[in-house]
């Protein structure tokens, strides 16, 4: 297996890139990506558990049948036999018969009234479907997460390698020019030297720029499957937030699918409690069968006999020595503990929420003040470049004035990738980290396409409705949250 994905992940990066921009990538990653792929076959087989409850709603069919041959041999009812040929029977024989049969049965059950036992498993696997697809939501949005960031560090160190380059070549032709004033004496060796520690130094931070840049590509190319190419900027995703943190926090309480995962699992354990409850219910059914048995060789039809019965059964349970008690009990403290579950994941996200808002707007801020300091840093070291013609500078002013430059530009790259990164997180923490969001073009995944497909498949009967609604009237149904509308799609 682990053979298969590296060969895979290099065929994908040795592949010729084609995603481009931010929502080529994620349109990419959305359709391929073997996380998220893994996580829609999790949610498919759910489904099942919901044909596999209303099964209970059905009737059960069963055909036995058997054959059996016997050979029967009873000391001291048999004959004598002539066993040494003088014409004297002199030995007793005991008595010996063959004897088969066949029979075959065909019984029928079907189900009236469970006590609510049936109904309260069918809502909890309802619950449990509904909560799997806010945990298949949570996917996505971490699969999406995953590649703007991949996409954001991707960009980041491909500017930063750029940044490294410039600041090599600069650095270059400033050690040349130290050394043609040092031949006409205008400088020291002093001189010639700082240049030449700052060019070795720029060198080192080029190399790892370089392999800080591999790596990111390599997380790019695992997330989205390819390669990434010439990335273009990324879109302006600011556009998507709420104009203040209160309508994020609105937001996140409807939409955010950790709090609705959290809430379907209540309800999923408040049915599975139910279902403990009905177990002191009675319980209604019919049963019915049709046997036949006979001697199987020869076989006859007019010789074998033939039963058919059919009746109602009631079971009521009396007593269990504790047992449904103990189990109601214990279904009773899952319920509390995922209904306290609810309001953790609640403060969870609330705090996810307050730092990933914060973080945006301290990115937003470092962006305006990166920007000041770039323009000025490039007047300053331009200014020292020119004052160190007329011998108003020295050379390590000029160096340091270039090293101001350098780090100025790399503090606005990084400041507009977490600025961009933050916002993506704070989306995420709303609800409202989707593909489909970021990108119109791209096809919604439906989970509910599977689910409606089996709720009319082998083995349904038509009767089953009528009953599931007796036998659901005192359990609590399944509620489906609502959500609030999404956004337009961010551009390009």
């Amino acid at each position: 297996m682990a053979a298969v994905y590296s060969a895979g992940l290099a065929l994908a990066i040795a592949s010729p890139a084609s995603a481009e921009t931010l929502a080529e990538a994620i349109a990419l990653a959305y359709d391929s990506n073997p996380t998220l792929q893994a996580q829609r076959a999790t949610q498919r087989a759910l489904d099942e558990n919901w044909v596999q409850a209303r099964s209970g709603y059905r009737p059960q069919a069963s055909i036995t049948g058997g054959v059996a041959y016997a050979d029967l041999r009873t000391p001291g009812q048999g004959d004598f036999v002539d066993t040494n040929g003088d014409g004297v029977r002199d030995t007793l024989v005991a008595g010996r018969r063959d004897d088969n049969s066949a029979t075959a049965t065909l019984q029928l059950s079907q189900p009236l009234y469970t006590g609510g036992r049936v109904a309260a498993a069918v809502n909890a696997a309802e619950a449990d479907i509904l909560s799997g697809r806010e945990q298949l939501r949570r996917t996505e949005a971490s699969v999406v997460q995953s590649v703007i960031q991949a996409y954001a560090d991707t960009r980041r160190d491909q500017e930063g390698l750029r940044i490294r380059e410039e600041n090599v070549r600069v650095l270059q032709r400033q050690l040349d020019e130290s050394k043609a004033r040092f031949d006409v004496g205008e400088i020291t060796r002093t001189d010639v030297a700082q240049s030449e520690a700052r060019l070795a130094a720029a060198d080192a931070q080029l190399s790892q720029a370089q392999a800080q840049l591999a790596s990111s590509r390599a997380v790019y190319a695992a997330v989205v499957g390819q390669n990434p190419g010439d990335l273009a900027a990324e879109p302006p995703l600011a556009d998507l937030l709420p104009a203040d943190v209160a309508q994020a926090y609105e937001a996140a309480e409807i939409n955010n699918p950790q709090i609705r995962q959290a809430q379907y699992a209540e309800q999923a354990s408040r049915a599975r409690l139910a279902a403990a409850r009905a177990e002191r219910m009675p319980n209604l059914g019919l049963t019915g069968s049709v046997g036949y048995s006979g001697q199987a060789d020869p076989w006859s039809g007019s010789d074998s006999s033939r039963a058919v019965r059919a009746g109602a059964t009631l079971t009521v349970p009396l007593f269990t020595g504790g047992l449904v008690s103990s189990r109601v009990r214990a279904s009773m403290e899952r319920n509390n503990a995922d209904r306290i579950g609810v309001e953790v994941a609640r403060r969870a996200v609330m705090q996810g929420l307050t730092q990933s808002w914060n973080q945006h707007l301290a990115s937003r801020a470092n962006i305006t003040s990166t920007e000041q300091q770039v323009k000025a840093a490039r007047i300053a070291a331009e200014g020292t470049k020119q004052e160190q013609q007329v011998g108003l500078r020295t050379t390590l002013d000029v160096l340091n004035a270039e090293q101001e430059l350098r780090n100025a530009e790399l503090s606005q790259v990084s400041a507009r990738r977490d600025e961009f990164v933050a916002t993506s997180l704070v989306l995420a923490q709303m609800g409202r980290l989707e593909a489909p969001m970021l990108d119109a073009g791209v096809t919604r995944y439906d989970p509910t396409t599977n689910f409606n497909k089996n709720r009319i498949t082998w083995g349904w009967v038509p009767w089953e409705e009528p009953i599931a609604i007796v036998d659901g009237v005192f359990t609590p149904k399944t509620v489906e949250k609502p959500t609030t509308a999404q956004p337009p799609a961010a551009p390009k």
